[in-house]
């Protein structure tokens, strides 16, 4: 017998048990004895009876010593009229003749109902329906088609990450090459990476190359609140992967469900850390043969549990880059295949003033710049879509509705001016892309820097220079307006920031190269419950006052600028009272420069 049949069988005789027992406990005869009439007549004619209740045609006593009996009379009034003689309580129940139909709607409707239900139920998770089919995962899987399948051809910028990956490839294309020599290959890869780096994208493109069925899953799909879920949600997700092997096993955000175990509040039994554990033993389960190959991905590789990232779970660990120059030309290329663009479109110039923008960000402004064009009715994407995509994504939209006072604006155009002078005039800094009194976003204004090449180190100078530049704002408006405004927060909180962490984390100030525990910072609950108290109350007044020195140094820096070039600021300040928006060769008009830095 199947075990389907034997599940509704077992499941038939339960139900036929709980109708009795129903019935048993919802019928009052059943708790009265069986007697004949004679017997009933000769208990009332020896005044033994206490109580009667008729039903109709049946008879309910209860005797002087509490035993209950019942019987059937055929003549009621007879019996009615003597028992009122004998002063004998009675209570009368009008007889119901109910039909046959009647009976089973008011006894049975109810339980066949339920049994309906119970079968219905049962009959979905068989057939791996949602009804109640908690413990199936939610797995997608993706059969390679050599039409529509996403390959390397498809994933550009970092080819260093596809050259680790060939590996796998090979192994699923031919894992008999591996074996014979007693080669075992990595059972799980886990990619590490910023967000929209392409993390998920190189999984697939993996799964394409091999032309193996690509299952996919997310870790937040194993978290669910009953108890034991998860974990037969893994159980569920592997064993499909081995019917389907050789294939690839995909779980995207596996921090999610990789957190380091004894991490929660309530000690090392809940339902994530159960769900956690099954992962651990199928992953540890796979013998050289199955053929089936672990991905995951997640940007927080610092928070999962080291049993995960052990040999024999996940052996790599690749981390995928944000792209540099000669990536992000090669990205912008993958993004504009099918979008036709104008001749005057240079993807290298939108790479070089893209630094720092990871694959989703440059599909992003790909997609923006086309949107744009379509609302012009264009017939071709061009430069200026890609400029105006590239200021949105970079500074945000325009706030066209926003009605601003002429004091306003003309506090924000001093504000911008100061900025771009103060970067225009210090050596080592990023040069002025563009400057504009346009809201957008959060901001009145915007000055836009855009690094010449990627940068990966930072030294002191620079460092210094950008707080000078974050505060040439504020000294702007002290010096050109004699006052100041809030519109300089931002600036202050970031160039705060730059200085603290010079302080504190890369040793650039007279404190010396010493790592100061930042008792501010967001713990990870578990790892450490409480911050470990490193620094001394004589300490942590000497750290405020070294940032306060560096961010005070800065702003004089920019005031002394400032004041050096008051005609030039007033030139600009116009001329964006004027225009809203400069770019950076009308800058260096105004400031009378030939090239972009003046040492």
């Amino acid at each position: 017998m199947s075990p389907i049949y034997r599940n509704a069988l077992l499941w038939m005789i339960i139900a036929v048990v709980m109708i009795l027992l129903f019935n048993m406990f919802n019928s009052s005869h059943y708790s009265y004895r069986q007697i004949n009439y004679t017997k009933f007549v000769q208990l009332v004619d020896n005044k033994d009876v206490k109580s009667v209740r008729f039903d109709g045609h049946n008879v309910y006593l209860v005797t002087n010593s509490g035993k209950r009996y019942r019987t059937y009379t055929p003549d009621v009034k007879g019996i009615a009229d003597k028992l009122a003689k004998e002063n004998i309580p009675v209570q009368v129940k009008p007889e119901q003749n109910n039909s046959l139909l009647t009976n089973i709607i008011i006894y049975w409707a109810p339980m066949l109902v339920f049994i309906f239900l119970w079968f219905y139920f049962m009959n979905q998770m068989n057939r791996g329906g949602k009804a109640l089919s908690f413990g199936k995962s939610n797995v997608r899987m993706f059969v390679s088609d050599p039409k529509n399948r996403v390959t390397f051809k498809d994933v550009a910028g970092i080819d260093e990450v596809k050259d680790e990956l060939i590996e796998i490839i090979e192994f699923l294309k031919n894992p008999k090459k591996f074996t014979k020599l007693g080669a075992k290959i990595p059972k799980g890869v886990l990619l590490v990476g910023a967000p929209g780096t392409g993390k998920t994208l190189v999984a697939k493109a993996v799964a394409g190359e091999a032309g193996v069925p690509f299952l996919t899953i997310s870790g937040s799909d194993f978290v669910e609140m009953f108890v034991g879920v998860g974990a037969s949600r893994v159980r569920d997700l592997f064993n499909q992967a081995k019917r389907n092997a050789p294939c690839i096993v995909f779980i995207d955000e596996i921090d999610a469900v990789g957190r380091q175990r004894g991490a929660g509040v309530g000690g090392g039994n809940d339902e994530r850390e159960q769900t956690l554990n099954q992962l651990l033993v199928e992953m540890d389960g796979f013998q050289t043969d199955t053929n089936i190959i672990v991905m995951a991905a997640t940007n927080r590789p610092d928070v999962l549990d080291p049993a995960l990232l052990r040999p024999g779970r996940f052996d790599r660990r690749i981390v995928v880059p944000k792209p540099d120059v000669k990536g992000r030309l090669e990205i912008l290329k993958v993004h504009t295949r099918k979008i036709p663009l104008g001749e005057d479109v240079n993807l290298e110039v939108i790479a070089k003033t893209t630094s720092g923008f990871v694959g989703a960000d440059l599909a992003n402004l790909v997609n923006e710049a086309a949107l744009i064009a379509a609302r012009n009715n264009k017939s071709k994407v061009e430069m200026e879509d890609f400029e105006v995509a590239k200021d949105k994504v970079l500074m945000g939209p325009e706030r066209k509705n926003v009605l601003i006072s002429e004091r306003e604006k003309r506090i924000t155009a001093y504000h911008e001016s100061g900025h771009a002078i103060v970067a225009k005039m210090l050596p080592n800094t990023d040069p002025v892309h563009k400057v504009s009194i346009i809201p957008r976003g959060m901001a009145l204004g915007v000055t836009q820097q855009l690094p010449e090449d990627d940068k990966y180190t930072y030294d002191k100078e620079y460092l210094l220079n950008r707080i000078a530049v974050l505060m040439g704002g504020r000294a702007a408006e002290e010096v050109m307006l004699g006052s100041i405004t809030t519109g300089a927060g931002n600036d202050i909180e970031r160039a705060t920031e730059i200085a603290r962490k010079m302080v504190c984390e890369w040793g650039m100030s007279s404190l010396g190269p010493v790592h100061f525990v930042d008792e501010g910072k967001e713990v990870f609950l578990g790892r450490d419950i409480a911050v470990r108290k490193t620094l001394s109350e004589e300490t942590a007044k000497l750290v405020d006052l070294e940032i306060r020195k560096i961010v005070e140094e800065a702003y004089s820096v920019a005031v002394r600028i400032i004041e050096e070039n008051k005609d030039k600021v007033e030139k600009m300040a116009q001329r964006l009272l004027e225009k809203e928006v400069i770019e950076s060769k009308e800058i260096d008009e105004i400031l009378g420069l030939s090239d972009d830095k003046v040492a």
